[in-house]
Order: structure tokens, then sequence, then C-alpha cells
């Protein structure tokens, strides 16, 4: 299989037509063209896209923006929405997919072109290995469709596509549309997502890990709206809902990197009453101010990336925001403040050996991590992880692509050994006695489920589910 480099392929992100002009030729066509946006299910055997899930807020902004020029009709395969086989009533077919539900994705396209229609395929993905996705599809959106949607809509109205739409720049946020969530609202099995609302504050993450897709598909600037545009969205949930205590969950890849635009939001959150969770990197959280700020604004829980406990692992993967001496002291002014850790970790990397395993169990344990999360090392396509690291891969079997499947032979273990210990290491964390000793004191709420849940799941697990 040929994986290659995206190649440069710029786009003018107006081709000369202003956002009125735009309106002014869709308004001239006899009838507004019909989109269908699909949100696949994966097909891993995984956890991924089990129970509740949040809502796709990636493709609820592309159906914001089709919306105001398109009838839009919105699938979310992973609520039970249902894919038609049959795509005669809608002109344009646009997909999004990451790694591990590209071949579901490539499905839909190829139907769909066998079926006459214009096929767009964006997301992670797409963008990752445009011109293996080339293939099933009539145009790939290159990273984020608000740069490039300008010409794409007017291409679309005129019949004429290209194979590539890729922006010169990144808009600013500020000027992005408020995301319309009626449209994923609107299925019957709406109920199904979590109650815990998608929203953006910032984009981008200069930190460079080399196992990361971020600088890829967003860059390496960083880029972020006003706290008041944030701070509006909020409230407009507030409004929509009825009631001033809503949960949110930023979808940021480091909400956290500008600590000044960040202690300015917080200040904002904490006069609202929500509350919140978010990935986080920790850059700044050994600063007991920002974790005592983050518990009055209404932090719940962080996601933080631990990754590994062994510094020359660190070193390999280009995490140096994560300096071990900070790892004991972040956790503790985090629970000081009420504020739950989710912490993950990786294994299968070159360094690592048996002991890494005990030294995440002890830390774990010792740090009363509430929601543990483990993965085994996937190299994704289109970084530069995966260029170092493809000679060494098993496989090129995009649905094993979940973080959940052995991928190559690490030098300091062997294969056998590294699945026996990554299992051993979830039943141990997630066994009944060692539930309460990290869970005890904390307040009863949903992360207690979440470790009944994974107690249940870790005790089926066995090293042959990872092949």
């Amino acid at each position: 299989m040929q994986i290659d480099q995206p190649e440069t392929n710029f786009s003018s992100e107006s081709n000369g037509y202003s956002e009125k002009s735009l309106k002014q030729l869709a308004a001239e066509k006899k009838s507004r063209k019909k989109w269908l946006l699909i949100q696949p299910v994966s097909n891993t055997c995984m956890m991924v896209d089990s129970g509740s899930v949040s809502m796709p807020l990636n493709l609820i902004m592309v159906a914001t923006l089709a919306g105001e020029l398109f009838d839009v009709i919105f699938i979310d395969e992973r609520i039970g929405d249902q894919i038609p086989e049959d795509f005669s009533e809608f002109d344009v077919v646009a997909v999004t997919s990451r790694t591990l539900n590209a071949s579901k994705a490539y499905a839909i396209g190829d139907a769909a072109l066998s079926q006459g229609k214009t096929v767009i395929l964006g997301g992670v993905h797409p963008t990752m290995v445009h011109d293996e996705a080339r293939e099933h599809c009539t145009s790939i959106v290159y990273g984020e469709i608000e740069s490039v949607w300008t010409e794409l809509a007017v291409d679309i109205l005129s019949g004429k596509m290209k194979p590539v739409y890729r922006a010169r720049a990144f808009k600013p946020m500020a000027s992005m549309t408020h995301p319309d969530f009626s449209h994923a609202l609107k299925s019957r099995k709406a109920k199904k997502y979590s109650s815990r609302i998608p929203i953006l504050a910032t984009k981008g993450c200069p930190v460079g890990c080399n196992f990361c897709t971020t600088p890829t598909i967003y860059g390496k600037n960083y880029r972020y709206r006003e706290v008041d545009l944030v701070l509006n969205e909020m409230r407009y949930h507030q409004e929509r809902l009825g009631k001033e205590k809503i949960f949110l969950s930023f979808m940021d890849d480091n909400i956290s990197f500008r600590p000044k635009y960040f202690m300015e939001l917080l200040e904002g959150m904490a006069k609202l009453g929500v509350r919140w969770n978010a990935n986080i990197s920790m850059n700044f959280l050994h600063k007991p101010e920002i974790a005592e700020l983050a518990g009055k604004s209404g932090c719940d829980l962080m996601s933080i990336g631990f990754e590994s406990l062994n510094p020359e692992i660190l070193k390999t993967v280009h995490k140096g925001s994560n300096k071990l001496g900070n790892y004991e002291t972040v956790v503790s002014n985090l629970h000081k403040n009420g504020v739950a850790i989710q912490g993950y970790f990786m294994f299968g990397f070159d360094n690592d050996s048996d002991e890494s395993f005990q030294m995440t169990y002890d830390f774990i344990m010792n740090n009363k991590i509430e929601f543990p999360v483990f993965s085994l090392v996937t190299p994704f396509p289109g970084t530069p992880y995966f260029d170092e690291m493809k000679p060494r891969l098993r496989h090129f079997n995009w649905d094993k692509y979940d973080t959940y499947h052995y991928m190559f032979e690490p030098t300091k273990i062997s294969g056998e050994k590294l699945l026996e210990n990554f299992v051993k290491l979830q039943k141990e964390v997630y066994k009944k006695r060692a539930i309460m000793r990290r869970m005890k004191g904390k307040p009863f709420n949903w992360v207690w489920l979440a470790n009944y849940m994974m107690h249940r799941f870790t005790k089926k697990l066995s090293p042959e589910i990872y092949l």
C-alpha cells in the first residue's frame, strides 16, 4: 500500500466571491441542492462508539455552514441512524472520517459515487492520506472546512469540483459561524448523545508531539476565539436548555497553552455556574493558582496525557510539556480543588519494559487517578512517527488503528509480554478493591459509573483481543 504525505495543493479561500455574493449565487439557482452529512460508526471491537457519544461538533459546523445555502440531512450512525442505500434524493454526500472508521467512510463514498453523486470526504484521515482517500470521493476537504467554505460552496453550486480543497491560510476563529446544534438534535435517537455539550475555544497546538495529527489539521499556530464569544455561546446553551447548570466539554487540543487567555476564560466561566471538562496539557498545571481557578470555574474533570512514567519515552515522542517531576504536583493541585483526572497512559514504545507497567500502576494508585485510560502506541498515517515506524508496522488495516491494537514489537519487550502486561494492568487497576482505593472520598457521580463499566469490561479482556 502506498501511503504518501499530502502534496501541497493550496486554493484561494474566496475564489473571488464574498459571502454576500455567494448567497446571491445560491438564490439564482432554481432549487436548493440537497446534502447528506454522515458521521459513520467505527468497526473496532473496543468501547470506542459504545454507550452515549459526544455530538460531533466538526460535522455540526459543516451542517451549519451548508444549511445557509443548501437543504441538509444529518445522519450519525453511532447513535443508530441508518445510512440509506439509495442516495438518489441527494446531490452531495459528505462524510467525515478518522482512521479507525476510514474503511466505512470509503464504502459509503464508493456507493454514492456509483450512483453519480458528488462525494466529499473530510476529517483527520482524508487530510492525512488524501491520495488514498481521493480514490473514494469527488473531493477532499484538507483540514478545517471553515477556511475553504466559500470556494467549496461556489464550486458545488456551479458543478465544477476540484479534487482537493486546502486553504492558504486559516480563518480567524472570531469570524467563524456559531454552530447550530438543531441539525444533530433533530434525530429521533438524539437522546443517545452525551449530556455534555461540545464547545470550542481554541485550535491548534504548538507542542509538536511526533505521534499527533493536530499540526497537520490545524497547523502549529494557536488560534483562539475572543473570550466573550465563548461565554456568549455558553449563555446560548443555558437559554436553550432553560437552566444555568449545564455540562460542557471542550474539544480543544490544548486549551491551556496561553495561560493568560485560559485564566481570563475561567474567570468568566466562574460567573456562569456551568460545569465543564477538557483535554489539557501539563504546561502550567503545576501552578496552584490555575488549578484553583479551574475548580472555581466549574471544572469537574481534566483529561491529561501523562503518556508514560519513563523520561526516555517522553523525549522520544517530543512530549516536552510533560515534566515527570511535576506529575504528582499537578495531581495534588487538581484534587485539592475538587477536579477529577482522566489520565491517559500509552504502552508499546521501544523503551518500555516490565518496569513501565509497575511504575504506572504505582503512580495511578498512589495518586488516586479517578479514571485511568490505557492505550497501545499507534503510529497514525501522515505523522512523523508513522513515517519512522512504517517498516515495522504489522499491518495497515485501518479498522484496527483505534489505539487498542498491537501495531509493532518494541525492542525491549516481546509483543507477547507487552500484551500480557497490558491486560494485567487494566484488570488490576479496575478491580473492585482498586476502584474503592482510588475513589475513596470522591463525590458519587458519573466517574464512579465509568469505573464500574470498566470493571466489567476489563474482566473479559485477553491478549488476543489486541492482535
